[in-house]
């Protein structure tokens, strides 16, 4: 007596399709991927994208650091600073999603550079 039952998960293969063509597909489907020259030239972006957002992480400090000293000095925030932080800040966000492939539009300076936080148009003049 034979009560084997496979796993709800398992799926039993359909004796009408033939495997080794399924297994030539993905082979197939994956020397396409790796001679893809979109998938090549995107990493060499995505390699300047990475150097440009370390930058940015030494600017945003910078900007920290002299905005801090700005209202210990004067009391107040220094609009020109914190209006480029903003921007700075919507730059990186714009870096980290293209990097993850939430988008394919290519930050500055591939496009114009951010003026306002994350998803809001630029304004036009």
């Amino acid at each position: 007596m034979n009560d084997y039952r496979p796993p709800p998960d398992h799926v039993v293969p359909d004796p009408d399709t033939d495997s080794d063509s399924s297994e030539e597909s993905r082979v197939t489907g994956l020397e396409d991927n790796i001679k893809s020259s979109v998938t090549w030239k995107r990493l060499l972006f995505m390699i300047l994208f990475v150097a440009l957002w370390s930058i940015s992480r030494i600017v945003v400090l910078a900007v920290v650091v002299l905005q801090f000293f700005w209202v210990l000095l004067s009391g107040q925030t220094n609009a020109r600073l914190t209006a480029f932080g903003l921007s700075l800040a919507t730059y990186s966000y714009q870096i980290i999603i293209y990097l993850t492939y939430n988008t394919e539009e290519q930050p500055f300076p591939f496009s114009d550079w951010p003026a306002g936080p994350p998803g809001e148009a630029a304004d036009e003049d």
